[in-house]
């Protein structure tokens, strides 16, 4: 018993064994001192995570299938642009009452049956902290190799059964190494890493932009390649390149809540993301895009991944001056695989395995369960089968969706602003969010149909003959299951109406737990869960004003 009792993260004392389930210190609304995200934090953040190799390369695959640049670019600020709203949506309710996702899930699909949804995405999580750590390997040689060209002929010591090599491993083990150090840091000191990354990556972006045109004396072919698709074709192919952009950013839609708790003011989470997000990716999309047009006017070929085309720099007898250029790049896309990374992967599933196991983890220790979940799950053998790999990957979105859906039309629609905010830490029957022994089953419903409409599309997509009426439906997946989730948990919810939704008369954001006080946008309100002095700094009360 005394070793279990180490093992515990802080908590309240006196907690009974069903409340030991839903809270600890993580899952508390985040105390004052602790929203330090202003408006230029979420900014900085944004403008970080564009910055990336997927954001890169993402106009590749649109120009592969037939788009031409400029029908591609506009897809992508279509895209970008559609899902922003859908991310200030979801950030809001955590911006308003200072909770993660984990806990704001609570309110649409109950104290237990939350739990699922937060291991799905926990789990996903997981998955794409050792891709990603796969993909900060690859830079981690190219800037090893612009010091040490001898890099690139290291021995191989390990079997052809590992799926790898000792050169390629040393890489994706350095980066796995140097990440470590930025989970050890709280959600609100982390915004210092991608205010760094803000600045740096973008210089070595324009820098790598700049370069490769004075390189290929122009901007290359591809920016004169019309389009080869037209009629009805074009059309499906700008939808299914736009439902590209929208689904990489699911996950990043879901946990909205997690970085909008630590908002200064509510505001700080609106449009600030609203404006950042389209303008970001579109910015580094297009910088791909020239800088790959460029490269098949250098080598004859176009290299779409931006560290494939800097190891070709590499090769032959490169100059100091290209070797320190391609460092220079290359540490900071190692920066920018890093950011994106703790942004998307490693805070994710620190909040997600924090709410599963809320007595012996935290965020902190979460991510470095997600670190180490990456490590051994061998990730360079899931990227060699790549193209069953990214379908499984690009169909989770439609599970993503389809809770983001439950969880916005609840929010907005069915309670219309009102939180319960004691009722979110304590099982009790009475509790808004206990619906049936803690699940409700509306939203299940809802959640489950929104899957189920594009499982016959997913099939197809996996090679199966399928109708072309589901082959489109799932190529809107994100709509389709977000639409759909959104309609069966409102119509549910008009039907079997859940405790508390009759007394929501009109939209207003309060915490009807705290003698109903509204909460203004700049306001703040203590609160008393239990008896336990744990504090909720989400809103200020009138009594405590006074």
């Amino acid at each position: 018993m005394g070793i279990i009792k180490k093992l515990e993260v802080s908590h309240a004392e006196g907690l009974t064994y069903s409340e030991s389930f839903l809270q600890n210190e993580d899952l508390l609304p985040v105390p004052e001192d602790k929203r330090t995200w202003g408006y230029w934090n979420f900014i900085a953040f944004w403008i970080a995570d564009s910055f990336n190799i997927n954001t890169w390369m993402i106009v590749s695959s649109m120009v592969q299938l037939g788009l031409s640049w400029w029908q591609a670019w506009i897809c992508v600020w279509i895209g970008y642009g559609l899902v922003a709203p859908f991310i200030v949506a979801n950030a809001r309710p955590g911006a308003i009452f200072h909770v993660t996702f984990p806990v704001v899930a609570r309110t649409s699909f109950g104290l237990w049956g939350s739990l699922w949804c937060v291991f799905n995405r926990g789990a996903m999580a997981c998955i794409w902290y050792g891709v990603q750590a796969s993909i900060g390997g690859t830079c981690v040689l190219v800037m090893l190799r612009a010091m040490w060209p001898s890099v690139n002929n290291i021995p191989n010591h390990l079997p052809e059964s590992s799926g790898t090599n000792t050169r390629d491993f040393m890489c994706f083990f350095l980066f796995w190494l140097i990440s470590l150090p930025a989970i050890w840091f709280p959600i609100h000191k982390i915004r210092h890493l991608f205010t760094l990354k803000a600045i740096v990556v973008p210089i070595a972006g324009i820098t790598f932009f700049i370069w490769c045109i004075v390189k290929a004396h122009g901007v290359g072919p591809i920016i004169r390649q019309p389009s080869t698709l037209h009629g009805s074709a074009l059309g499906w192919g700008m939808v299914s390149s736009i439902m590209s952009c929208i689904s990489n950013m699911a996950t990043l839609v879901t946990n909205a809540p997690d970085f909008a708790s630590r908002a200064r003011h509510p505001s700080a989470a609106g449009l600030p993301q609203l404006i950042s997000v389209p303008i970001g990716f579109s910015i580094v999309s297009f910088f791909g895009v020239i800088v790959s047009s460029s490269s098949q006017a250098i080598y004859g070929e176009a290299v779409w991944s931006p560290i494939d085309l800097l190891g070709k720099f590499l090769d032959g007898n490169p100059s100091h001056a290209t070797r320190f250029g391609v460092w220079f790049i290359a540490a900071s896309f190692i920066i920018a695989q890093l950011g994106t990374n703790i942004s998307a992967n490693s805070i994710s599933a620190g909040c997600d395995l924090t709410a599963l196991m809320p007595r012996f983890i935290n965020i902190r220790r979460g991510g470095y369960v997600a670190a180490i979940v990456g490590l051994c799950m061998l990730p360079w053998n899931l990227l060699k089968s790549s193209n069953s790999f990214t379908s499984y990957l690009s169909a989770y979105s439609v599970f993503l969706s389809s809770i983001a859906g439950v969880m916005i039309t609840d929010y907005y629609v069915i309670h219309k602003g009102h939180y319960s905010v004691k009722d979110l830490y304590r099982a009790r029957r009475d509790g808004w969010y206990w619906y049936t022994y803690g699940i409700n089953f509306r939203a299940y419903a809802a959640y489950i149909s929104g899957i189920l409409i594009n499982v016959v599309g997913f099939a197809g997509a996996t090679g199966r003959d399928v109708p072309l009426a589901a082959t489109r439906i799932y190529e809107m997946s994100f709509f389709t299951g977000f639409g759909v989730s959104a309609l069966i948990y409102y119509s549910l919810n008009l039907l079997f109406p859940v405790r508390g939704a009759l007394e929501c008369a009109r939209f207003e954001e309060v915490d009807i737990s705290a003698d109903e006080v509204p909460v203004g946008s700049e306001e703040v309100q203590e609160q008393d869960l239990d008896k336990k002095s744990i504090v909720s700094e989400g809103v200020r009360s009138v009594r405590s004003n006074a």
